[in-house]
């Protein structure tokens, strides 16, 4: 797959001497969902408003299908259509003036056709007549992406599209996203919200304290630093973990009626076959057990502490 946008060495320094980006390397490829993960502050809006033409980098280059951001920024932005985390939309207008009227900021002529089209994706249709100071949060939201894909962009920049919006609107963006994605627009967004990333991207880029800790595709990261848990539902309760079994990693439940054993995927060897049979020689017997897998998100909160506890070491 063709990679998009090309970032090399990428730096932000700001005139108080705060290092928001530090030396930046990524590849985004063409026509796939990239959901960049961070903290409050770890540069996460920074790198897309420099990809996007808003703000100055410090350092480093940037190339939007082989353009430079810099040196051939009208051709490069012209690819580009960005969906900003805040609701900023002229409220007397109506819905249809305005998308028309982003795609003119772009010269590029009225095409009714594609209005509509794009309309009716976003289920705006019915209210194109509508003045935007009377739509809904969900439908104000909509107009942002409507206006972003106004001058048909390859690429689409979502800086938390899903804020604000409750569940049933945020699973319903989630489906838009989807379907551009099969239309083949290349989309980065940036989010909170871990399981929009879990549940819509095809990889994942973590950003903190403006460096890029790590990029896979998001099954694979969750294969490779993942952990397991194996719940034992006992028949009887037990008081503590016998010191035969210290050596797991285990936890007793407060009701002290299961017992839970957390493992490495990566190891070969799980150590499941030994426990069962030490439970056993221990007289601790099973009623139940299953599995749960790490979420995207117990993968992102302990890299993000591993970082910080680093950046606190140096």
């Amino acid at each position: 797959m063709k990679n998009f946008i090309s970032i090399v060495n990428l730096s932000k320094v700001y005139a108080n001497n705060f290092k928001a980006l530090d030396e930046i390397n990524l590849e985004i490829e063409k026509g796939e969902i990239f959901a960049l993960l961070g903290p409050n502050g770890a540069g996460k809006s920074t790198l897309i408003n420099i990809i996007c033409g808003i703000v100055t980098s410090s350092a480093g280059k940037i190339l939007v299908n082989n353009f430079d951001i810099k040196k051939e920024y009208r051709k490069a932005r012209s690819l580009i259509g960005i969906v900003p985390q805040e609701l900023t939309l002229e409220a007397f207008e109506t819905v249809w003036d305005n998308v028309c009227y982003s795609r003119g900021l772009y010269g590029k002529s009225l095409n009714s056709n594609y209005i509509e089209s794009l309309l009716k994706e976003l289920s705006l249709w019915e209210k194109r007549k509508s003045k935007l100071r009377e739509l809904s949060g969900g439908m104000k939201r909509r107009v942002l992406i409507a206006k972003a894909l106004s001058h048909e962009p390859t690429v689409l920049f979502l800086d938390e599209p899903s804020a604000s919006v409750d569940v049933e609107l945020r699973k319903d963006m989630w489906g838009i996203v989807k379907r551009l994605k099969q239309k083949g627009v290349t989309i980065i967004l940036t989010t909170h919200y871990i399981e929009e990333a879990e549940e819509i991207a095809d990889r994942v880029g973590i950003i903190n304290h403006g460096k890029i800790i790590v990029v896979d595709r998001k099954d694979e990261l969750i294969k490779r630093l993942g952990e397991k848990k194996l719940i034992l539902e006992l028949q009887e309760t037990i008081n503590n973990i016998p010191t035969i079994l210290q050596e797991f990693n285990l936890e007793l439940s407060e009701d002290k009626k299961r017992i839970t054993y957390t493992y490495d995927t990566k190891n070969k060897r799980t150590g499941i076959t030994t426990l069962l049979n030490l439970m056993r020689d221990e007289g601790i017997n099973l009623k139940d057990m299953n599995t749960e897998k790490s979420s995207l998100e117990s993968i992102f909160i302990n890299l993000v502490k591993g970082s910080n506890n680093e950046l606190l070491r140096s």
